[in-house]
């Protein structure tokens, strides 16, 4: 069943005390692929800047800004209408020989290496050896790791941070879907599988009537390749349905930051964001 959503995402920086200027990028677009089709994109900005888009090295669109007068606040509001249907298709099934093809390597060499924000501990990286070893397929095993996080790590708001590691969050046994997502890349490239982290949306509220607007997600959550891409969200351990919006994909959480940028001044700066969505249809 696909569904029609509006995206409102607003965003931005209160500062102690007027800055100069700034410099900032966003990634609030929602992309158009197989699976969904943004029907209608709106950004804007106050106060009003010179602006420039482009479109990312992992496909991301990429909106650029300075404003050069005096502001106390950046605002960012990025409407969008989003068709979504996704049929629910089966895991591609590619067996270890596809991942261990030299050429496949080559080609997604950026997907199969760990950072410091996405490398398992040694607990996490056995247990994923001991999967493996037990015959499990790729993608038998990409789902078991994501069954596992979503068993294992507890979803709370606020216990971590944009700038943990998912070390930190496997530690503390609790985290946010960034942490999840960037625990489920870690696992699954250090077992030799291809993976990328989504941007995106989540809808909340199945039950919501159409036309009523709720408090909707900023989310995260993965893909893995094997032969094909196949997507998984282990928070709530489901792949992606018709609730789900992508905006950005790429190695991990920095590569797609909603909005990041810098400022000429020294006052502090507090960031603010609310996402609301209607279902439409």
């Amino acid at each position: 069943m696909s569904a029609r959503l509006r995206i409102a995402h607003h965003t931005g920086y209160r500062y102690g005390a007027p800055v100069t200027s700034s410099y900032n990028e966003v990634r609030v677009t929602p992309m158009t692929t197989p699976e969904q089709t943004a029907l209608r994109t709106r950004l804007e900005v106050r106060p009003a800047p010179w602006q420039h888009v482009y479109h990312d090295y992992w496909g991301s669109q990429v909106t650029v800004f300075e404003v050069h007068e005096p502001h106390s606040e950046l605002a960012v509001t990025a409407t969008s209408t989003v068709e979504v249907d996704r049929p629910g298709t089966a895991a591609p099934g590619g067996g270890w020989d596809v991942l261990r093809d030299p050429r496949a390597a080559d080609e997604m060499v950026e997907l199969l290496a760990t950072s410091p924000a996405t490398a398992p501990p040694a607990e996490l990286s056995e247990r994923v050896r001991s999967l493996a070893a037990s015959g499990a397929s790729p993608d038998d095993l990409a789902a078991e790791v994501c069954s596992l996080l979503h068993r294992e790590v507890r979803y709370v708001p606020g216990a971590t941070g944009v700038h943990s590691h998912a070390a930190d969050a496997w530690g503390e046994r609790a985290g946010v879907c960034q942490d999840m997502a960037h625990l489920a890349l870690g696992a699954l490239r250090t077992a030799g599988i291809p993976a990328r982290y989504v941007s995106g949306y989540l809808h909340p509220d199945p039950s919501a009537p159409v036309g009523t607007t709720v408090t909707g997600e900023s989310h995260a959550w993965v893909e893995w390749w094997t032969g094909e891409w196949f997507g998984w969200d282990p928070t709530n351990d489901v792949p992606p349905g018709d609730r789900h919006v992508i905006v950005t994909r790429g190695r991990e959480y920095s590569d797609v930051p909603p909005l990041k940028g810098v400022y000429a001044g020294s006052a502090p700066s507090e960031m603010v964001v609310k996402v609301d969505i209607t279902r439409l249809a």
